[in-house]
C-alpha cells in the first residue's frame, strides 16, 4: 500500500508538482514496517501532503486510540492532520473541536445525522478570510461526499460555493456525472473573496459498484481481484489494490480515476481505505 501511494502520487505531481495527495486512515503506513518506533519511511512521507483520520477521538461517545494519536502526533510535525470525529451531542462537540485544535490537527466534528457526509454543517471552526494558497495554510475544512441531500448539481454547487471553508473536500462526482474544470475552479473561491483549496474524494481499497469503471458482469472474485465483501456496505467490495487492473483503473492513463481528478482541476485527491492491507492480511 505504501508503494501504492506513492505511485499514484509520482503519477499526479509529474503533471502537476503542487497535487495534494492525502490518505485516510491507516497512519502506521507514515512509518518503517508499520512501527514508529522504527522511524518515518521518507518516501512515503515525501508522497504525501497530510493524512485524515476518522473518529480519533469521538465515535458517537468518547474513545481512546493512544497509539494512533501517537502516530499522528508524530506526523503532524511534518504533514497536516485531517480528523474527522463524530459526536451525539453539543458537548462532545466542543470537546472534540478543543481536543484536535490543542494537537494541532484540523477538525470536522460531524454531529448526528451527518455520519455519511451528506450535509453541510451551520457552524465553522476558525473561519477566516485568508487566501488559501497551499494545504498547510488550511485551517478549517469540509468532508461532504454524498451528494443525498441534493436535488440538482445547481443546487448542490451553489451550496458549495456559499461556504468560507478553507478545503473542499468533496466527490470527483455527482450522482455519477464527473464535475467539469469549470465547476471545479468555480469553487475555489470562499464566499468572503478568500482563496481555498479543493480536493476530491478517491477510494483506493475498495471499489465501488456505482462508479463509472464497473462492468456489469463484475462480482465479488470475478475479476479475482474483487477480494472481500465490505461489511456494512454492500455496494463496495474489498481489492487486491497490488494488483495491475486495479491500480491502472486508480491511476494508470487518460481513463483512470486520477487522471479524471486532475482534467476536473482539483487541487489534489484524498485516499480513501488505504487500511485495505489491515483487512485482507490480518482480518
Amino acid at each position: 500500500m505504501q508503494e501504492f501511494i506513492i505511485e499514484i502520487s509520482n503519477y499526479a505531481r509529474k503533471q502537476i508538482p503542487n497535487f495534494i495527495i492525502i490518505p485516510q486512515n491507516g497512519i502506521e503506513l507514515v512509518f518503517n514496517d508499520l512501527a514508529p518506533e522504527d522511524g518515518v519511511n521518507q518516501a512515503f512521507l515525501n508522497a504525501i501532503d497530510g493524512f485524515g483520520i476518522e473518529e480519533l477521538f469521538y465515535n458517537s461517545t468518547s474513545v481512546s486510540n493512544p497509539e494512533t494519536l501517537e502516530m499522528a502526533q508524530k506526523v503532524s510535525e511534518q504533514k497536516v492532520i485531517l480528523v474527522a470525529d463524530y459526536v451525539n451531542d453539543t458537548d462532545s462537540y466542543s470537546a472534540a473541536v478543543q481536543k484536535n485544535q490543542s494537537n494541532g490537527f484540523i477538525c470536522f466534528s460531524r454531529k448526528s445525522g451527518n455520519y455519511d457526509y451528506q450535509e453541510i454543517p451551520s457552524s465553522l471552526i476558525n473561519e477566516n478570510t485568508s487566501h488559501i494558497a497551499t494545504f498547510s495554510e488550511a485551517k478549517n475544512y469540509l468532508y461532504l461526499i454524498n451528494d443525498s441531500e441534493f436535488t440538482s448539481k445547481t443546487a448542490y454547487l451553489n451550496a458549495l460555493r456559499t461556504t468560507n471553508y478553507d478545503v473542499l473536500l468533496i466527490d470527483a462526482f455527482f450522482k455519477g456525472e464527473q464535475l467539469t474544470k469549470s465547476e471545479v475552479n468555480s469553487l475555489k473561491m470562499k464566499q468572503n473573496g478568500g482563496k481555498r483549496v479543493v480536493i476530491a474524494y478517491m477510494n483506493i481499497g475498495a471499489a465501488e459498484k456505482y462508479r463509472y469503471y464497473w462492468k456489469d458482469k463484475w462480482k465479488l472474485h470475478s475479476p479475482g481481484w474483487l477480494k472481500k465483501k465490505y461489511d456494512g456496505y454492500d455496494d463496495e467490495i474489498w481489492v487486491k489494490f497490488w494488483k495491475k487492473e486495479w491500480q491502472e483503473i486508480i491511476y494508470s492513463g487518460s481513463n483512470s480515476y486520477t487522471q479524471k481528478i486532475i482534467d476536473s482541476g482539483f487541487d489534489g485527491a484524498y485516499l480513501d481505505n488505504v487500511e485495505a492491507y489491515y483487512f485482507l492480511y490480518f482480518d
